[in-house]
């Protein structure tokens, strides 16, 4: 297969990047957090503070980025959303050369989600810990119970995932197409006919 001509730039580097970077971040979370000791807790901590990095650029760059990259690409309502989960299921779904609409809404939940995961570290850490950027702003009740809510969270968080991860490999195979691959290469096949996204 020639790629040049039978395969189209969906994601660029800034996009991949991100994405490889947070999937290493969330399991050095996990390793650090459940895995390990509480030797690890100060690691677990730096990680957090990747993951608000890593995020905030996701926020800019999906202001500013390339054409797929960028959140108005992607930003289905739920009737859209409703409306491919059925087509999926019914094998008619259409093929989406970026975000298709159920991955949109898991892209936007896992990222709300994430962000919610940094915003209890902190106070847990400030407010439980009497550590980093809050310590001393954040009363230890409220510490303990944001300790109790990032730890739901992140429950909740490896439910969507797992979710993610089977949404990819669904697709992949009604598609026939890599998508994680695609996350690699930044290449997906090039469509046949008019999208459903209009591209």
């Amino acid at each position: 297969m020639n790629e040049n001509r039978d395969t189209v730039r969906v994601w660029d580097l800034p996009t991949r990047l991100f994405h490889w970077s947070l999937v290493a971040a969330v399991a050095a979370a996990w390793i650090t957090a459940e895995v390990l000791d509480d030797r690890w807790l100060a690691p677990h901590y730096w990680i957090g503070y990747a993951v608000a990095g890593l995020l905030l650029f996701r926020l800019v760059w999906g202001l500013i980025g390339s054409e797929h990259s960028r959140f108005a690409s992607f930003a289905y309502g739920p009737r859209r959303v409703l409306a491919h989960l059925r087509d999926l299921l019914g094998r008619r779904a259409g093929h989406y050369l970026g975000h298709n609409p159920a991955g949109a809404a898991m892209i936007f939940a896992l990222l709300t989600l994430l962000a919610l995961l940094v915003v209890t570290g902190l106070v847990a850490q400030g407010g439980a810990e009497h550590a980093g950027p809050l310590a001393g702003w954040v009363g230890t009740r409220v510490g303990h119970a944001a300790e109790e809510l990032h730890e739901g969270l992140f429950v909740a968080l490896l439910v969507l995932v797992a979710g993610h991860l089977g949404g990819v490999a669904l697709e992949s195979l009604l598609s026939r197409q890599n998508l994680v691959r695609a996350m690699v290469t930044g290449r997906k096949a090039r469509p046949a006919g008019p999208q459903p996204d209009g591209t």
